[in-house]
């Protein structure tokens, strides 16, 4: 019996199976800027930016785009401006109140120092101030000693600072250097290297992976090191905290029967409204350098320049800075990407043929119909996307919403989408992606999903519609 119903629904089951066309992939490139006579009218003025610095960074903090650069890449040594990772790292891991004793290491760092002294105590608030101000080495070594002590072994972590010798001070800083170059990592910054807390320039030997040693330089790059103050100023968790400190105009302080009074150097913060903090840095090697970010109409603009001359020539940082700054306010617009006009139509999606699909009557082919997911923010109303599909894109959405561009930017928006699947396909599977992308950089990815779910054809399904096509 078993053979004779097989034999009688088997040719059915394999005409579904294998007579069923198949479509190939397709990829859509479709966006015409709304505003080309705006964009053939307009002429570029970055062809007559002239900058003293060797390297120079302007950067959009929101979307992390460089909208101008010159030698940006080129890894560079960057001085005190490394005191921003310095006090960011220290906000993140210990309190502003807590309290600290000072090593013989920390005391021996050269100008500009505080003059702390060994065995004195004094409040991490305090020494911030004194590290973004006036920009101190001294405090900078014992800040990093403090928070870098946490990390060391045990007995180490319990004797008293004050009684370390050089050796196990530098291994205190060393590992608070482990934090800020992770942090780097954590930023994407790959040509950035912290090996001091304060910006002198250092040079170690470091153990690569394959066991090889590597000579690493005190170093970073114009657009990392902007990177670096982008997330100090608005995407950590003690933002605020650090932008109190560096837009403090004066400190002081009462400790250890001294009085110490500090001076913001940052003279950037008085040059252009919406200045919001910055940083200056010098040593021989470095020259002077500056990173500072200012705010306009809710755009946020940052600034990074390294060897931007030597001295006599103290404020070319300042004239490379407002020059940068104001390229960027007089340029650069908001457009959003999900305006008419530039987000994709979800009309165009047709809906994909499933191969060995069930369907509701007999002869049919079974299609799922697609859908968007991401553009209100949010995933489908079970909480995920789904299963992810070939394609070797990640099933996350990036949420950027609105792009600063120049009038003749254009955005380019593309989707790529499977033709053809084969049942069993469930709702929610990833099958395509939406990519808005400018001068080939995605700033923001929407997700394909299949709408339906599509069964496979199987013995229980051909029996049905043959009962039901033929028998009822």
């Amino acid at each position: 019996m078993k053979k004779q119903v097989w034999g009688f629904f088997c040719p059915i089951f394999l005409f579904f199976t294998i007579f069923v066309p198949t479509v190939s992939a397709s990829s859509l490139m479709d966006f015409e800027p709304e505003n080309s006579e705006q964009q053939a009218d307009y002429v570029n003025p970055a062809a007559d930016i002239s900058l003293y610095a060797t390297a120079a960074a302007l950067l959009d903090a929101d979307s992390g785009r460089v909208l101008y650069g010159k030698n940006e890449d080129m890894p560079m040594a960057m001085a005190s401006t490394t005191k921003i990772m310095t006090c960011i790292q220290v906000l993140e891991h210990v309190s502003l109140d807590e309290t600290l004793t000072v090593s013989a290491y920390a005391a021996s760092m050269p100008q500009v120092k505080l003059n702390i002294r060994k065995g004195e105590e004094y409040t991490v608030r305090d020494l911030m101030y004194s590290l973004m101000l006036e920009s101190h080495n001294d405090s900078a070594v014992a800040l990093a000693e403090h928070v870098g002590r946490a990390l060391l072994s045990e007995e180490l972590g319990d004797k008293p600072v004050s009684q370390y010798t050089t050796e196990e001070s530098r291994r205190a800083v060393a590992a608070f250097a482990g934090l800020m170059n992770a942090k780097a990592a954590e930023l994407g910054c790959e040509n950035t290297w912290f090996i001091t807390p304060n910006g002198l320039d250092a040079t170690e030997e470091v153990t690569l992976p394959d066991g090889s040693i590597a000579q690493k330089e005190h170093c970073t790059t114009a657009a990392e090191l902007a990177r670096i103050m982008a997330y100090c100023i608005g995407e950590s968790e003690k933002s605020e905290e650090f932008l109190t400190i560096t837009r403090t105009s004066n400190y002081s302080f009462y400790a250890n029967g001294r009085n110490f009074s500090c001076a913001n150097h940052n003279a950037f913060l008085t040059m252009m409204d919406g200045a919001l903090s910055g940083k200056t840095g010098f040593t021989n090697k470095a020259g002077y350098c500056y990173v500072g970010a200012l705010k306009s109409e809710g755009r946020t603009f940052i600034v990074a320049l390294l060897a931007c001359g030597w001295p006599n020539n103290k404020n070319y940082k300042w004239s490379d800075t407002k020059e940068l700054m104001k390229y960027g306010i007089e340029n650069y617009f908001f457009r959003n990407l999900t305006e008419e006009g530039v987000i994709f139509d979800e009309s165009r999606l047709k809906p994909i043929l499933v191969s060995e699909g069930q369907t509701d009557i007999l002869g049919d082919a079974a299609y799922t119909a697609l859908e968007i997911v991401g553009r209100d923010g949010s995933a489908r109303e079970d909480g995920n996307i789904g299963s992810s599909s070939d394609l070797g894109t990640d099933v996350g959405v990036l949420e950027t919403e609105h792009l600063l561009l120049r009038p003749d930017e254009q955005i380019l928006v593309t989707y790529t989408v499977k033709g053809k699947l084969t049942a069993p396909v469930e709702s929610g599977t990833q099958v395509g992606t939406i990519e808005y992308s400018v001068n080939g950089t995605v700033y923001r990815r929407e997700i394909i999903v299949t709408a339906d779910t599509v069964e496979r054809i199987d013995l229980r399904w051909c029996v049905q519609q043959v009962i039901e096509r033929f028998l009822l």
